[in-house]
């Protein structure tokens, strides 16, 4: 690439980044759109994926730079994450897998997974990702893989997601990723998800936040949330520096 327009890029990413007023602009559109479901309104071949499209473009760059062999998603729902994970894994070509791990896979929607064409690279656990037996069977899953990702995006409770940080973080191999969705939770108003056990105060940002004091294997890669301004996982993006 372009050595100027790629400093140039970097930049202005950087500066975004500490642009107050957009920031705060920012939160206001995520808490707008939110009372309209807006992450719902997306598919990835044929699949709800359920996520904000500049996240969706944010993983895309982060599975072409790493070129994991292997990707851990907890967190289901209609599999259109799944979809998106095993298709870039096809781009990338040899044998990576994508293991998904939900505590209710509904049967409408794993049969509509299963009947993919992405689904020759997915396997599917039911139960829940912080019984350590499962995870037991994910890390044998990982075995011998060489780049791992993992990406959280179930119960985003605060202790719920801290352990399973805890469980899975120590598969993410050195320039891979530690993905926590949803800590944008901790940037809404208190009450807002009223029928939900999440709240500001008790989220996945306060469980990341909870991790990194005690591990020293990761650090925010505050440029990517710069970079996509509307996300749902700021503070969320953790590069793995140590092996």
């Amino acid at each position: 690439m372009n050595e100027t327009f790629e400093a140039r890029k970097r930049e202005m990413i950087r500066e975004a980044g500490t642009d107050g007023n957009l920031r705060e602009l920012t939160i206001q559109w995520i808490n707008a759109s939110a009372k309209y479901s807006y992450s719902h309104n997306f598919t990835w071949l044929g699949r709800p994926i359920i996520q904000l499209p500049q996240d969706i473009i944010a993983m895309q760059e982060i599975v072409w730079q790493v070129k994991p062999d292997f990707i851990l998603e907890t967190g289901i729902a209609h599999g259109g994450s799944l979809i998106f994970y095993a298709s870039m894994l096809e781009l990338l070509g040899q044998d990576g897998r994508v293991l998904g791990i939900d505590n209710d896979i509904r049967e409408h929607n794993r049969v509509e997974i299963e009947r993919h064409p992405m689904f020759k690279r997915i396997t599917m656990l039911q139960g829940s990702s912080v019984d350590e037996a499962l995870a037991r069977q994910v890390q044998e899953f990982a075995r011998g893989r060489k780049r791992v990702l993992v990406v959280l995006d179930s119960n985003h409770t605060h202790q719920h997601v801290l352990k399973e940080m805890n469980l899975y973080s120590p598969l993410v191999t050195k320039g891979s990723y530690l993905v926590v969705f949803d800590t944008v939770i901790e940037d809404m108003p208190k009450g807002f998800f009223a029928d939900r056990p999440w709240d500001k105060g008790n989220n996945p940002k306060t469980a990341v936040h909870e991790f990194l004091g005690s591990n020293d294997r990761f650090v925010i890669d505050k440029e990517i949330e710069n970079k996509l301004l509307i996300t749902a996982a700021p503070d969320g993006y953790l590069k793995c520096i140590k092996d």
